[in-house]
């Protein structure tokens, strides 16, 4: 397995550029089958999720082409509607192509996604949506097979989300951008992601209002234009630079992202003690003696499940009994057994995690169980007694681009290791 070897010890400082988020650029790039031409998207991060999702593209037809953290896709007049499980099975953004091809093609077959496994995370609110604007869903073993009312048009329409699920209002954004009538999506996911895409799609002439709020507004055109797009800043990775600068005891300014993405974040940092600054494009977070505090992820502008992981490591510093609780996906807290055979006093009871702190985490050999989780792994070794090795680092390198790199013009001692051993499997909780 591929790893990284961390070493305690020291403080970080100094500054960091969050990369384009991630979240956001493999929906833009799905978004670009929406237009024959060329789309290219600027700010796009080198990590693994984008490549994977580049040979989607390419294997429907498009001719995609990276220049540092600029992508360009030329999409063809006749683009290709299925994509085979070979590659999308470590990627289940794949899915959000589903509405676009649809879309574009009338027809499409999308093999089942892959990605972390999180718990619950099904596709039936994409599905059920499809078919409300008109789409005959079939469902194979392994794919499924989307076709759009004869004429190939979908058909707008108002789509209420019992809860704003992020992929399923991507989804159903693209797949109403090219529909007859107008399409209202009520309760949609408010992420700025949502807004990032939404704002291409306007950019490529699509008719879109209210994204950020609780109901989406589409009317329907009858064709979109190629466009140049700057991803927005990753306000996950940011978060986890600033969760380091809290945790490591210096100064650590992460630019390259919206504040107010990373409000409840911030505010959150603040309660445990850390000193929060806040610039135009930039938030400065300078560690201090850990407190402990409550966090309840929600969906944005809740606190990010994406940014738990990283709290609990933070938690497990602070000085008494905080208590975390996970709304929105119920495998989050796979990550406590390996926080635990570092040292950590956390338990968990049904969705919360109570974390005991602060204690002295030892360093170890632990395995990443998915990204977010990882990266936190990775933040848990900074603060270790002795050195950490996190394995499976392929799930850290689908969302963060060169974390090693960063960190260590931060200050931390992080490197890539190459083939290691797999750790002993944890004790439970």
């Amino acid at each position: 397995m591929d790893a990284f070897e961390v070493l305690s010890g020291g403080t970080l400082s100094g500054a960091v550029c969050a990369s384009g988020a991630k979240n956001s650029a493999l929906k833009l790039l799905a978004a670009s089958l929406l237009a024959e031409g060329c789309t290219t998207i600027r700010n796009v991060p080198a990590i693994a999720d984008l490549d994977a999702m580049g040979r989607v593209l390419a294997h429907l037809g498009v001719d995609v082409g990276r220049d540092g953290d600029v992508v360009s896709c030329d999409v063809p007049a006749e683009i290709g509607c299925d994509t085979p499980a070979s590659l999308v099975t470590r990627l289940r953004a794949s899915i959000v192509v589903l509405g676009p091809l649809v879309s574009r093609c009338g027809h499409a077959r999308v093999a089942q996604p892959g990605g972390c496994n999180l718990g619950n995370r099904g596709i039936d609110l994409h599905l059920w949506g499809l078919a409300q604007l008109g789409a005959e869903i079939t469902l194979e073993d392994e794919a499924v097979v989307a076709r759009a009312p004869q004429g190939g048009r979908l058909r707008g329409t108002e789509l209420e989300l019992p809860y704003a699920s992020v992929g399923a209002t991507e989804n159903l954004l693209m797949a109403a951008v090219t529909a007859t009538g107008t399409t209202r999506i009520l309760n949609p996911a408010r992420e700025p992601e949502i807004v990032d895409l939404a704002g291409m799609l306007s950019q490529m002439g699509a008719r879109v209002a209210g994204a950020g709020s609780d109901e989406i507004v589409i009317d329907g055109v009858d064709a979109l234009e190629p466009v140049d797009h700057t991803v927005v800043g990753d306000r996950i990775e940011a978060g986890t630079y600033a969760v380091a600068g809290a945790l490591a005891g210096g100064e650590i300014t992460v630019e390259g992202v919206e504040p107010a993405h990373l409000a409840l974040v911030l505010d959150k940092l603040a309660d445990a003690g850390a000193a929060v600054t806040l610039g135009d494009r930039s938030v400065t977070v300078a560690g201090a003696p850990l407190r402990a505090v409550d966090v309840v992820t929600l969906p944005f502008p809740g606190f990010p499940t994406d940014l738990q992981a990283a709290f609990l490591v933070l938690l497990s510093q602070a000085q008494g009994t905080s208590m975390l609780t996970e709304n929105v996906f119920d495998g989050r807290f796979r990550v406590v057994d390996q926080l635990v055979a570092m040292g950590a006093d956390v338990s968990v009871e049904a969705h919360h995690a109570i974390v005991r702190g602060p204690c002295r985490l030892e360093g170890a050999r632990v395995a990443a169980p998915d990204l977010r989780a990882g990266a936190a792994l990775v933040l848990a070794g900074l603060v270790a007694d002795g050195p950490t090795v996190v394995t499976q680092a392929h799930h850290i390198e689908r969302g963060y681009a060169d974390l090693p790199g960063k960190l260590a013009a931060l200050g931390a001692g992080v490197r890539r290791l190459g083939a290691v051993e797999a750790p002993p499997a944890p004790t439970g909780v």
